[in-house]
C-alpha cells in the first residue's frame, strides 16, 4: 500500500485483503486498486462503487479536486435518483413548490445536484441506524431544500431566511 501524492492511498490486491482481514479503520472509499481481476463485479456485488482501478494519472491538484467532487460514495440508486423530482414532492404547499423550485435552480448551477443526492442518503442512512444529528446551523439553515431533506430542521421560510444567505 501507498499514498500518492493527493493522499489517498493505493491497494494492490493483497494490500486490501490483509486490510479487510485485519478490520483496520480507512476512511470511506473509494479505494484505488491496482491489479484487482473483477473490478466491476465486486462493485456489483456490494451495490457501491467501493473499489477502482487505479490510474498514474499527472492531474494537478485543482483538476483532481473537480474529479473527485463527482464522486460520491453511496449507492447506485441514490446516483441515480430524481433529485428534483424528490424535493417538489415532498412540498405541500404552492409557496413551498415555489421555493424549492428557485433553489433548486441555484443548486443546479453550482452543479450540486449529487450532494444533494447525498443528503438524502445520509440522512436516511443516519434514521435507519438510530443516529442523532443537530437541528441545524450556521447558513446552512437558510435553505429550505435542506429543510426538506431533513438535514436540518429550521424551516427558513418561517424565519424569512433568504437562499443567497447560503449558496453565495
Amino acid at each position: 500500500m501507498r499514498q500518492d501524492k493527493y493522499g489517498k492511498y493505493i491497494f494492490y490486491e493483497k494490500d486490501m485483503l490483509n486490510t479487510l482481514m485485519k478490520c483496520d479503520r480507512l476512511s470511506p472509499g473509494p479505494f484505488p486498486i491496482v491489479d484487482l481481476p473483477n473490478i466491476n463485479e465486486i462493485n456489483e456485488l456490494v451495490q457501491y462503487e467501493a473499489f477502482e482501478q487505479h490510474t498514474n494519472n499527472e492531474l494537478s491538484v485543482v483538476e483532481f479536486d473537480n474529479i473527485a467532487q463527482h464522486k460520491w460514495f453511496m449507492p447506485k440508486h441514490y446516483k441515480q435518483l430524481d433529485i428534483a423530482k424528490y424535493i417538489l414532492d415532498q412540498c405541500d404547499t404552492t409557496e413551498e413548490l415555489q421555493r424549492c423550485g428557485e433553489e433548486l435552480l441555484m443548486y443546479q448551477e453550482r452543479d450540486m445536484f449529487d450532494l444533494l443526492r447525498y443528503m438524502v442518503y445520509s440522512v436516511n442512512t443516519m434514521t435507519k441506524h438510530k443516529i442523532i444529528w443537530g437541528v441545524g446551523r450556521g447558513s446552512s439553515v437558510a435553505s429550505f431544500v435542506l429543510y426538506k431533506l431533513k438535514v436540518h430542521r429550521i424551516n427558513s421560510m418561517d424565519y424569512k431566511l433568504r437562499i443567497d444567505e447560503f449558496l453565495r
